[in-house]
């Protein structure tokens, strides 16, 4: 796996590609791959998150648990897809609340969030790869050592971050953040499965609109293109 990320983030986590969880994950991957195994997303999309949106542009982070693992969908951002590609079932619900919480938003037609990470909203994924077909079957591989540090090196070294928070899973890594000076927003996940439980109606889009201008920052312009 060759390390393809924006130089504003080797800098900060330099020393994270040495340590010896990243030496196993590295085998691990390769392992996947001399075994024919099918491993999303592509090499070259592995990093995207962090090419897109570099370390010292976050604004917010919205953060996911694992990639897709159906063909053509996972590209390195969390809960967004290539676009040909159907929306997924909580990224649709992402957009009912956007369709509520921000006037005037229109339901895109696909679900590439390129468009946000471009703004400065760092798409994270605690696990960064995925067998095709398998979920969570790179979790607990040394990903989320990796993706634990990108949170605490925002936590350290940046001020003023939102943190978006869906979901137990995410809502763990608040231990990460220094809450003195960042800022989270916790809900139930806007999966189908508890999106009837406090996803509806949370705002977490307008709110994070109104940190970011209190913070002297341009708000986010939610619409997709």
């Amino acid at each position: 796996m060759a390390i393809d990320i924006h130089p504003s983030w080797l800098k900060v986590l330099k020393d994270e590609f040495n340590k010896d969880y990243m030496i196993k994950l590295r085998q691990f991957l390769k392992d996947e791959k001399e075994a024919g195994q099918v491993v999303f997303p592509k090499n070259k999309d592995i990093f995207n998150a962090f090419n897109t949106t570099p370390f010292d542009q976050v604004k917010v982070v919205i953060l996911g648990q694992d990639p897709y693992h159906g063909d053509h969908q996972a590209h390195g951002l969390s809960f967004s897809v290539q676009r040909g590609i159907a929306i997924p079932r909580s990224l649709n619900n992402i957009y009912k609340e956007l369709k509520t919480d921000i006037p005037g938003f229109n339901l895109p037609a696909h679900g590439n969030l390129q468009e946000w990470a471009e703004q400065g909203v760092l798409l994270l994924n605690a696990t960064l790869t995925v067998r095709r077909g398998l979920p969570a079957s790179h979790q607990k591989k040394g990903w989320e050592t990796f993706t634990d540090a990108v949170i605490k090196k925002l936590s350290d070294e940046r001020g003023g971050i939102v943190f978006i928070l869906w979901g137990s899973y995410a809502q763990s890594k608040a231990a990460l953040i220094n809450t003195s000076k960042h800022h989270i927003l916790k809900s139930v996940h806007p999966s189908p499965l508890s999106v009837e439980r406090g996803f509806w109606g949370s705002k977490p889009f307008s709110k994070t609109n109104e940190i970011l201008v209190k913070e002297g920052k341009k708000p986010i312009d939610w619409q997709i293109h």
